[in-house]
C-alpha cells in the first residue's frame, strides 16, 4: 500500500483492459498534459501494445513501469524511465492519476516510493521530472516528494498539440559513488 487502499506494483499485460477503461474515462481531464494520443491508445489492444513496449524497456534496464490500483482497478501509473548508469546514474519519472484520485496524496506517495526504489534497487544518484509551466498540481507533488526546480526548458515536449516549455526538477538521492 502506498496510500489509502492503493497499491503500486509492476505493470503486467493483464492490466491492459483496465488501463484502457481508466485512460478513456480520464481522456479530457489528462489531455492538457499529454502528447497527442490516437484512438487506438484508449483501447485494450492499444494499451496491450504500450505495456508490451514498457516491459521490453524494463527487460533492457531502461524503464521500471508501475500501475497504481485500488480494488484491482487502475487509478494511475508511474514510470522510472530514461535510466542511465555509469557516471550519470540518473532516470526520469513520469506519472498520472485518475481524476477521482487527484489531490489525495497518491501521486506524492508514488513518486516518493519510486525515488526510494531508484536509490535502493536501481542504484541511481538522481531522478528528474518536468512539468508544464502552469501545472501547479504536479509541481506541488514534486516539491512534497523532495524535488527542487533547476530550470526551464523551452519547447521541451510536444504536449496537447504544440511544443511546450517545461519547468525541470530533480531530486538527488545520495552522494555515494556509482555502483560498479
Amino acid at each position: 500500500m502506498i496510500a489509502d487502499g492503493v497499491q503500486m506494483r509492476g505493470i503486467t499485460l493483464d492490466d491492459a483492459a483496465g488501463l484502457a477503461d481508466t485512460l478513456a474515462r480520464n481522456r479530457a481531464y489528462m489531455a492538457p498534459y499529454e502528447p497527442y494520443r490516437t484512438e487506438e491508445f484508449f483501447t485494450e489492444p492499444g494499451q496491450r501494445a504500450r505495456v508490451e513496449a514498457l516491459l521490453a524497456e524494463r527487460d533492457d534496464g531502461r524503464t521500471v513501469p508501475f500501475v497504481l490500483t485500488a480494488g484491482g482497478i487502475p487509478v494511475g501509473g508511474i514510470n522510472l524511465g530514461s535510466i542511465v548508469h555509469g557516471p550519470l546514474c540518473s532516470g526520469g519519472v513520469g506519472y498520472w492519476v485518475d481524476q477521482d484520485w487527484a489531490g489525495k496524496g497518491l501521486a506524492t506517495a508514488a513518486v516518493a516510493e519510486v525515488c526510494r526504489l531508484a536509490r535502493d534497487e536501481v542504484g541511481l544518484h538522481r531522478v528528474q521530472a518536468g512539468t508544464l509551466l502552469d501545472n501547479h498540481g504536479s509541481q506541488r507533488v514534486l516539491a512534497k516528494a523532495g524535488f527542487t526546480a533547476y530550470g526551464v526548458a523551452p519547447r521541451y515536449l510536444h504536449i496537447n498539440g504544440a511544443w511546450r516549455d517545461h519547468r525541470l526538477f530533480q531530486r538527488l538521492l545520495h552522494d555515494d559513488p556509482p555502483r560498479s
